[in-house]
């Protein structure tokens, strides 16, 4: 009969493949049991100043300009 060919370091390197396999595929389920995130959450809006925020700006502090108002 003939000896195994599997050394140590042939089944080393199969273990870790496994292993990175096995956790690749938990990061997976875990990116699929979280879902999708919606639209909404990834909207961003700017604030008067210019920074970012994650509320709807406020209308009613907007002031109105008038098209004659604006020089080019």
């Amino acid at each position: 009969m003939a000896k195994s060919q599997a050394t140590f370091s042939k089944k080393e390197r199969e273990k870790k493949k496994r292993m990175k396999a096995m956790a690749k595929a938990e990061k997976r389920e875990e990116r699929k049991a979280q879902g999708t995130s919606d639209l909404n959450s990834m909207i961003a809006y700017v604030d008067e100043y210019g920074n970012f925020t994650s509320t709807p700006p406020n209308r009613d502090n907007v002031e109105e300009i008038k098209l004659e108002d604006i020089d080019i």
